[in-house]
């Protein structure tokens, strides 16, 4: 069939591809590295008690079958192995089979660690990146051109995701109708970067500019997707540059990073095609199949979007094939910050000797400007600013992490950027408070070089010990 390819598309599908498999090198990466104290044998919120309680249909995993430390590492790596392969090219190698095969490998293993991932795991960018990576795998290789209806889902994706966010906005808060949310969003948004506090001290107006265009790129250029070259192009590159601003002004994983792909998805390159041979049988019935039926479960997704009651960041299957996207449809006012702290001190009081916790992403010291991490993703840093909006969000792992903190845990430790023990002298006692944080002015940041003032707004956990709460005195 004829009308089954796109062979114009052949950089993009290359392009698109090789940076998808960069993000997946992250993501695997990112949970190499930090698994084992969030949800490992001995982790804040463990597998093996996740899986006693929710059977493989609601969670298909790997894990469900059998979990240990070892065996997640293992699949961990491997997918950081196999995702270095893609980027380097190893799919191009193989037969269109063999290719489709090697793509399905860093799916099947993510699916398997978000499914388990639990409250780590929940955010919007997990199923972004599931869900277009299982379109790559229909994407094929260099035997084949790019198939239209695949190109046409990854924009449908895209469409989803802009005009899903847009909509969330318009629907939540009214600083998003009056176009102030930017006066706020810079200085509470979770994890700020370096540029953020300059980007909050921008003057209101152009405050007001932003928050207008990016309406504009979320709920009109969309549509722009499905018009005829190059307008479809101009359009997802005014959506790569609105990430590229947001990925200047915050620290927001990879979901800015996958947004982008997905743009570069629609963009022709002004190249000459190679020639390729047409595309075999088989691969149009599989393609067509897959794509009929990712159509059909785009109902719920799709009535999702322009209901009223509008919800974010949901997986209406468990292989996360089609889901519903948004961000940030409230915008606090105030920035809060818990800031953990430990003793060595036999009795904990207000003047015994507390020693502060340092986190690697999240605000702390108020002289210590903020580093820009994403792509990776800092896990527990981000569930803290959750913690901070209210004891109920940290309700299933905070009381852990104390105890993993009190007793020098290396894993635990691990996710801080510094621990204020030693590893042979633990805390005796560990609590929490609760700051209210505000970016500094010009001249505060002038005369005493620190980018947050912070003001002491009332105990978050009091002093605890391993074998329970001490009495204050």
């Amino acid at each position: 069939m004829e009308w089954f390819t796109a062979p114009d598309y052949w950089l993009t599908r290359l392009v698109f591809q090789r940076a998808l498999a960069a993000l997946y090198l992250v993501a695997f990466l990112t949970a190499a590295l930090q698994f084992r104290a969030l949800i490992g044998e001995r982790g804040m919120l463990p597998v093996p008690r996740f899986v006693e309680r929710v059977p493989f249909k609601r969670a298909p995993s790997l894990f469900q079958l059998r979990y240990s430390d070892r065996l997640f590492a293992g699949c961990a790596w491997a997918g950081c192995a196999v995702s270095a392969a893609l980027v380097a090219g190893l799919d191009s190698l193989l037969p269109l089979w063999g290719a489709m095969l090697l793509w399905l490998v860093p799916w099947a293993l993510y699916l398997s660690i978000v499914n388990v991932g639990q409250t780590w795991y929940s955010f919007g960018w997990e199923s972004l990146l599931l869900e277009t990576g299982f379109l790559a795998v229909l994407l094929g290789n260099d035997e084949v051109a790019p198939p239209i209806v695949v190109l046409f889902l990854l924009r449908w994706l895209l469409f989803r995701v802009e005009f899903g966010a847009g909509l969330i906005k318009l629907r939540g808060d009214e600083c998003w109708r009056k176009l102030t949310c930017l006066d706020h969003h810079h200085e509470t948004q979770p994890m700020p970067g370096p540029l953020s506090w300059f980007f909050h001290r921008l003057p209101r107006p152009l405050h007001r500019v932003e928050v207008a265009a990016n309406h504009v790129t979320q709920l009109v250029v969309p549509f722009l997707l499905f018009t005829p070259q190059p307008v479809a192009t101009a359009a997802a590159a005014l959506m790569i540059v609105t990430q590229l601003w947001l990925v200047l002004s915050g620290n927001f994983s990879w979901l800015n990073w996958v947004t982008i792909v997905l743009a570069l998805s629609a963009v022709r390159f002004p190249v000459e095609p190679p020639s390729a041979a047409p595309a075999p049988l088989w691969y149009e019935v599989v393609v067509l199949a897959v794509a009929a039926l990712l159509v059909l479960l785009s109902y719920r997704p799709a009535r999702n979007m322009i209901s009223r009651r509008q919800v974010m960041n949901r997986s209406f299957d468990p292989l996360h094939l089609v889901n519903t996207y948004g961000a940030f449809g409230t915008v606090s006012r105030v920035r809060y910050e818990v800031v953990i702290e430990g003793t060595a001190d036999d009795v904990p009081r207000e003047d015994s000797d507390w020693r502060e916790y340092e986190f690697k992403g999240k605000p702390g010291d108020p002289r210590r400007w903020p580093r820009q991490f994403a792509p990776y993703h800092l896990r527990l840093d981000w569930l803290m600013w959750f913690a901070a909006l209210s004891p109920a969000y940290a309700g299933s792992w905070f009381g852990t992490l104390v105890e993993r903190l009190l007793e020098n845990d290396r894993d635990t430790l691990r996710l801080l950027r510094r621990s204020p023990f030693p590893p042979d002298a633990p805390p005796r006692f560990v609590r929490a408070r609760l700051f209210r944080y505000r970016y500094t002015t010009w001249s505060e940041l002038r005369e005493t070089g620190a980018c947050w003032e912070r003001t002491y707004v009332r105990e978050y956990l009091p002093p605890t010990r391993l074998a329970g709460v001490a009495q204050r005195s």
